[in-house]
């Protein structure tokens, strides 16, 4: 129970004053304290306490501590980062650095209001197709300093959300694959022309169906050479300082085994042997190295254990242009993989399974455009069975 005390002022006069318990802080954990004194009598003392008393059970400890919206930010982001993996982390923290620190970052929270939130997400909904997601994370860093009862309440949760910006047409964004014919030819040339790493990474790709940072992190413990199979159970992702992490994949699903063709193995069997003679001019013995990378550096770099993970887009870059091959993005090779298995007869199932996709209409979605050859071909199918 606080208790009202009387003292004596410097000139003389009688005052009562109260030191009272306000809670713990949510921002250092630490309890908190006020003092209140000068009152002329003890009935004003104690009036302004029960007051005092009555606001904190009814609304606890209210921070007076004035924050920016990148201070509350960096405290949500600790508490975020143990909810998702690290790829996803990255992905949120680059959001916030490119679009969303610029907007807010600054500003104090408790001048973050409705009129500006609308502002923001009105004209980000003119520039950016995934402007919602933004909104989202603003409106969490603002649920967070309502927590933290720095605001009463999240002003991003009273606008009106804007119409999204038109889409890609759908026909023209499902154009990042090659059929059967530029895929040969891809990787004919590059057979004959390039090193045999760039060989090896492009056709693990295209014929796996793989994801970069999973076909990355393939050791060779993963190449079941006698059963024909390769594993894929984890991924690589790039942390904010540049550094290579280890993680399990996007999904329960992506963890699979996929068959391998014959020439796919051998190919990998030749790069295995040429790896470990150029590995072993750096001092490193990889021959009876089963968690050898597959594809680390074969230059100096791999003593430090270096993951090619910017390699295969600056690579993929270099030879469109240097062959003017037709456009297509790294993960153009997996809709590549899956549109052939689509051609070759392979069902929704089989290329989900092999794909690694947790709800078949994730497979069905984007991969059901087939291949233009096949959509061709329809009329002379039908015709086919018909036959009348």
């Amino acid at each position: 129970m606080t208790t009202i005390k009387k003292y004596t002022k410097k000139e003389g006069s009688t005052a009562y004053m109260f030191n009272v318990y306000l809670g713990t802080d949510p921002l250092t954990g630490k309890p908190k304290r006020t003092t209140r004194r000068g009152f002329t009598s003890m009935k004003e003392a104690k009036l302004t306490l029960a007051r005092l008393e009555l606001d904190i059970e009814a609304n606890g400890f209210k921070s007076k501590k004035k924050m920016s919206f990148k201070e509350v930010y960096e405290l949500w982001l600790e508490n975020y980062r143990h909810t998702v993996k690290l790829s996803t982390a990255n992905t949120t923290v680059n959001m916030f650095k490119v679009a969303i620190l610029p907007k807010f970052g600054s500003l104090s929270i408790e001048k973050i209001n409705t009129s500006y939130c609308q502002k923001v997400i009105n004209e980000w909904s003119k520039h950016y197709v995934n402007f919602r997601t933004y909104s989202s994370y603003v409106k969490l860093v603002l649920d967070h300093a309502t927590v933290l009862k720095i605001i009463d309440d999240n002003p991003m949760r009273k606008i009106i959300k804007p119409k999204p910006v038109a889409k890609v047409d759908k026909e023209e964004k499902l154009e990042n694959f090659y059929d059967k014919q530029q895929l040969e030819h891809f990787l004919n040339t590059i057979e004959k022309n390039e090193n045999m790493k760039v060989y090896v990474l492009f056709r693990l790709l295209a014929f796996t169906g793989g994801r970069k940072g999973e076909v990355l992190a393939l050791t060779w413990d993963d190449i079941d050479f006698k059963e024909k199979t390769i594993r894929f159970n984890k991924t690589i992702a790039v942390t904010e300082n540049s550094l290579k992490h280890l993680q399990t994949p996007k999904t329960t699903h992506s963890k699979r085994v996929v068959s391998v063709d014959d020439k796919t193995l051998a190919t990998l069997e030749k790069w295995r042997k040429l790896q470990t003679k150029l590995l072993l001019t750096y001092g490193i013995n990889a021959a009876f190295n089963p968690n050898q990378p597959v594809l680390t550096s074969t230059d100096k770099r791999a003593v430090d254990g270096y993951h090619v993970t910017t390699y295969p887009n600056y690579m993929l870059k270099t030879l469109i242009e240097k062959y003017e091959f037709p456009h297509i993005t790294i993960h153009g090779f997996r809709h590549t993989h899956a549109s052939l298995l689509f051609e070759a007869g392979a069902s929704i199932k089989d290329v989900q399974d092999r794909i690694g996709h947790t709800d078949i209409k994730t497979t069905m979605n984007v991969y059901t455009h087939v291949t233009q050859k096949m959509k061709d071909n329809t009329a002379e199918k039908f015709a086919k069975y018909i036959n009348f």
